[in-house]
């Protein structure tokens, strides 16, 4: 894999990304801030305590992951269609030493560099409104899961942005399997409100791992090990599978 050709392509994301930053900006804060002032603050006083501290500060972790991880994939799935069906990029690369392995990790980069920017944003949005606040030492802790996480996504994202050739289906899959797999898995409710066999499920989604596991490192500064390997280990299976499909598809 030639690492200064993944570099090359993260920099061209990366200055798309400066041009339209601000334009952006207010829509990834306004997602997640809306779903905060409705549920964190509006039902608190309905809700009240949720593992032993407010509601409010319980989605908070949760809602800055979710902006990171879903700025990661929708980096990738719609960089990675519209440079392959609009402006045909991704046959420019092809002709320059730039392998397929290269192309996927250069949107990997993309996608995390597009994830840790918003998720800042937001982190620093609600921060600004809210008592939220956690040790800055719990960050490198936070960081172990927001990383494999971020490739996650962004894998997703290839793998998406490869198949689907129509902009409505990769919409489909975002609402059939993406949301719902982020909602499962703790952002809103605490994972013991599940009944004993679905909690068992629910606890194996590598999407749980992520937002679960985030939680507890942002707020505690704990590592939950079986989450962290969990966690890895999907990401890894899910590279694997996104420079197969990618290959595949560029060899047709």
């Amino acid at each position: 894999m030639s690492l200064s050709g993944a570099l090359a392509i993260w920099r061209r994301d990366m200055l798309v990304l400066r041009r339209s930053i601000m334009s952006e900006m207010v829509a990834v804060v306004a997602y997640p801030l809306t779903i905060y002032l409705a549920f964190g603050i509006g039902m608190k006083g309905y809700i009240g305590l949720v593992e032993g501290i407010p509601y409010s500060l319980f989605i908070a972790p949760g809602l800055i992951t979710m902006t990171a991880v879903n700025a990661a994939y929708s980096e990738s799935v719609w960089s990675l269609w519209f440079h392959r069906r609009v402006q045909f990029t991704i046959e420019s690369y092809r002709v320059t030493p730039v392998t397929v392995s290269g192309i996927v990790c250069a949107k990997l980069f993309s996608g995390f560099t597009h994830g840790l920017v918003k998720g800042i944003a937001v982190g620093l949005v609600i921060s600004l409104i809210t008592p939220f606040r956690f040790p800055p030492s719990h960050l490198a802790t936070y960081l172990l899961f927001l990383v494999p996480g971020s490739v996650l996504f962004s894998c997703a994202g290839v793998i998406s942005g490869t198949l689907m050739d129509k902009p409505e289906t990769i919409g489909r899959v975002e609402a059939v399997f993406i949301m719902p797999l982020i909602f499962m898995s703790g952002l809103f409710f605490p994972l013991s409100s599940y009944p004993e066999p679905l909690g068992h499920f629910v606890r194996g989604l590598p999407t749980t791992a992520l937002f679960e596991g985030a939680r507890q490192a942002l707020v505690n500064g704990k590592i939950m090990f079986g989450f962290l390997a969990l966690l890895y280990t999907t990401a890894l299976i899910a590279f694997i599978a996104a420079v197969w499909i990618f290959r595949r598809k560029m060899a047709e």
